[in-house]
């Protein structure tokens, strides 16, 4: 089967499902979406709900990875507060939960099953990328790691599937054979997708701009 792999969501519920049903091949595609669907837009719980009810009717097609905003939301409930995450979102997406009276807890403990990558022979796909200046890309508290690197990517010879960093387009880098899709849907920007032969091989791009109700 080919793939289907999309960019940080970040509670864009409405535009989420619209690529979806404009553009998803369910035949033929397993969905891989790379993490961060919460916090930024107007629909985190929606969001949440959603994609547990996709991921229990298609166990075997669909992928939901875990980012940085999974992270800090997890670290939120589980640790102690984390106020880096309240400032910048979480106090909104708090006030998403209680308008739409929805269990945080529950989410959170789906969130921590979540896995951090998902690869085959020739593909990659991960929330920030192997970075070239970390010996343990999967500590999900090491700034290189795969939640968090904004530095150059590791050529890993794999193409390797990211988002974290948003651009104004998808963004190609020759030496770690690496795109970025995180083209900022909850900003100014529009959702992200590409569909990946088995191979590595990318076949197209697919924008779909965000809906207005979700930012």
């Amino acid at each position: 089967m080919n793939y289907f792999v999309i960019g940080d969501v970040h509670g864009c519920y409405y535009t989420f499902v619209a690529m979806l049903a404009n553009h998803w091949d369910k035949e033929n595609e397993i969905l891989i979406q790379l993490g961060d669907l919460i916090d930024r837009g107007n629909h985190s719980p929606k969001m949440v709900q959603f994609a547990r009810q996709l991921r229990d009717d298609f166990p075997s097609q669909v992928y939901f990875l875990k980012g940085n905003h999974e992270f800090e939301m997890i670290d939120h409930f589980t640790n102690q507060p984390n106020q880096n995450w309240l400032r910048q979102c979480g106090e909104e997406t708090l006030r998403q939960y209680e308008a739409e009276e929805r269990d945080c807890m529950s989410d959170v403990n789906w969130m921590k099953q979540l896995p951090l990558l998902f690869e085959n022979d020739h593909l990659f796909v991960s929330h920030a990328g192997i970075s070239a200046d970390t010996e343990n890309p999967f500590d999900e508290e090491d700034s290189y790691g795969v939640l968090w690197n904004r530095s150059p990517l590791k050529n890993i010879q794999k193409l390797q599937i990211i988002g974290h960093t948003p651009c104004e387009e998808p963004k190609y880098d020759e030496h770690s054979h690496s795109w970025n899709i995180d083209t900022g849907a909850a900003y100014s920007g529009y959702l992200t997708g590409v569909k990946i032969k088995s191979n590595g091989k990318v076949i197209e791009f697919i924008r779909e701009n965000t809906d207005h109700r979700d930012k």
